[in-house]
C-alpha cells in the first residue's frame, strides 16, 4: 500500500511492450493497486493472443499493434468480445499513445532500438518515463536527457541495477562525495566456462539465465556481458558520471542489485530478491513505496554473497562498451546496432556465440568518432551500422 495520506487520484499508465517480460510484470504490479492506477494503453508487435487477454482484463483505452495485419486480427476479436478498447496500428501509434495528453506514466519496455522514438516522444511530452529500454540512452543519451530537462519529464530507471543506484542516491541524483558506482552483474550462464567451451555454446544454453526471467535478446546480452556494457553507458547518462567512475562487479547471487561508494568510505547497497516487480513498483510509487508482490529477502537463507571482477578476455563485449562510450555517440549507436544484428544471427544459428564481439568490434572500427545532435543523424547511423553488420555476416557465410 501507499503511505497514508498519498493522493488517491488515478494515474493513467501506458505500457510500451506490454507482452514482454517487463510489460507483464508491470501489469501484475498495477493489478495490486487498481485504486491508484488505470491502464490507458497497451502496445505489442504482433502477439495477438497475449495482447487480447490483457485488453480483456484491463480494458485500456487503446491497444497498439505495430504489425498491421495483427492489429486487424486483434480488432476483430475485441469486437467479438464486446471490448471497447480502440485498436491502433503502426509505429507512429506508439508515439501517439506515449505522448497522449491523458497519459501520466509511460513504461518504456520495448526492447532494442525500436523503443527509442516512443520513449523520446514520452520524454518530450513531459511524462513520467519508467525507462526499461536502455538502448534509448545508448543511442541518444545527450538528446534524450536534454528532452527530459527541457520538458519537465521525470525519468526513473527500471533496470534493477540503475533502480538500485537511484535508491542509493539522495533523491535519486548524484551529489558531491560520490566516488563511484558499482554495477553488479550475475555473470550469466557461462561465468565459469572456459573460452574453448564457450565456443560451442548453443542458443538454448545462452537463453538459460541462472537468476532472471527475461526475453531472448536481453538473455543473450547477459550471457555475453554486453547487457552490462550497455548499462555502463546508461548509468553514465542517468547519473552524470564518466565511465571511469562506473565499475562492474560480478555478483552471482543477484541479491545486491548495485552499490554507490562515497568518498568517506561508505558504500550504500540495495538488496532484494531478483524480481523485476520490485524496481517497477518503486518507480510507479516514487517517492512513496508500495507493495510489489515480491517476497521479502531472507538473508539467513541466502547465507553468502560473492563478488569478483569480470573477465574481459572471455567477455570482451563489456570492454567494447567502455571503448564505444569514450569515442562518442556514433560509436555507441554502432555498438548497439551491430549487437542487435549479431544476437539475432546467433539465435538463428548463423554465427557462433564467440563471434558476436568480433562482429561488434569490426562495425565499431568502421564508425566515426563524435556524437550526433540530431535525431535524423542517429537514425542514419543506426541503419548504416545494421547494414554493415548484415554485410559482415554475409561475407562470413561466403568464406
Amino acid at each position: 500500500m501507499f503511505a497514508t495520506g498519498q493522493a488517491s487520484v488515478q494515474k493513467n499508465v501506458t505500457i510500451l511492450g506490454s507482452t514482454g517480460s517487463i510489460g507483464v510484470s508491470t501489469l501484475e504490479v498495477l493489478a495490486l493497486h487498481p485504486q491508484h492506477f488505470r491502464v490507458f494503453a497497451l502496445t505489442a508487435l504482433q502477439r495477438v493472443d497475449v495482447l487480447l487477454e490483457q485488453c480483456l482484463r484491463f480494458q485500456p483505452r487503446y491497444a497498439v499493434m505495430v504489425d498491421e495485419p495483427s492489429a486487424g486480427h486483434l480488432q476483430q476479436r475485441l469486437q467479438a468480445a464486446e471490448c471497447p478498447t480502440e485498436v491502433l496500428s503502426g509505429r507512429a501509434a506508439l508515439e501517439q499513445v506515449a505522448a497522449d495528453p491523458e497519459t501520466d506514466y509511460v513504461m518504456a519496455a520495448i526492447v532494442g532500438a525500436a523503443g527509442l522514438l516512443p520513449s523520446l516522444a514520452a520524454a518530450r511530452a513531459g511524462k513520467r518515463v519508467l525507462l526499461a529500454n536502455k538502448e534509448a540512452l545508448v543511442m541518444s543519451g545527450q538528446l534524450f536527457m536534454q528532452a527530459v530537462r527541457d520538458n519537465g519529464a521525470e525519468l526513473l530507471p527500471i533496470d534493477s541495477e540503475h533502480n538500485a543506484i537511484f535508491q542509493c542516491l539522495p533523491q535519486g541524483r548524484p551529489v558531491p562525495g560520490v566516488a563511484r558506482i558499482l554495477l553488479t552483474a550475475s555473470g550469466g550462464p557461462f561465468r565459469t566456462w572456459s573460452r574453448e567451451r564457450m565456443a560451442q555454446v548453443t542458443p538454448r544454453q545462452a537463453l538459460a539465465h541462472p537468476n532472471w526471467s527475461m526475453g531472448p535478446k536481453i538473455s543473450i546480452d547477459s550471457a555475453t556481458l554486453m547487457n552490462k556494457g550497455l548499462e555502463v553507458i546508461e548509468a553514465s547518462w542517468l547519473f552524470s558520471l564518466p565511465p571511469a567512475q562506473i565499475e562492474v562487479v560480478v555478483h552471482p547471487q543477484s541479491t545486491v542489485h548495485s552499490m554507490v561508494a562515497y568518498n568517506d568510505g561508505s558504500v550504500l547497497a540495495q538488496l532484494g530478491n531478483p524480481d523485476m516487480r520490485t524496481p517497477i513498483a518503486y518507480a510507479l510509487g516514487w517517492p512513496e513505496r508500495m507493495v510489489s508482490g515480491v517476497a521479502a529477502l531472507d538473508l539467513i537463507a541466502m547465507a553468502r554473497l560473492d563478488f569478483e571482477a569480470p573477465d574481459l578476455t572471455r567477455f570482451p563485449c563489456l570492454q567494447l562498451a567502455y571503448e564505444a562510450h569514450a569515442r562518442g555517440g556514433y560509436a555507441t549507436i554502432a555498438l548497439n546496432a551491430a549487437n542487435e544484428v549479431a544476437v539475432a544471427a546467433f539465435l538463428n544459428q548463423e554465427i557462433p556465440f564467440m563471434v558476436i564481439p568480433q562482429l561488434v568490434r569490426d562495425v565499431m572500427e568502421w564508425t566515426d568518432s563524435g556524437t550526433p545532435d540530431q535525431l535524423e543523424d542517429i537514425i542514419i547511423q543506426d541503419e548504416a551500422s545494421r547494414k554493415a553488420a548484415s554485410c559482415w555476416i554475409n561475407n562470413k557465410k561466403m568464406q
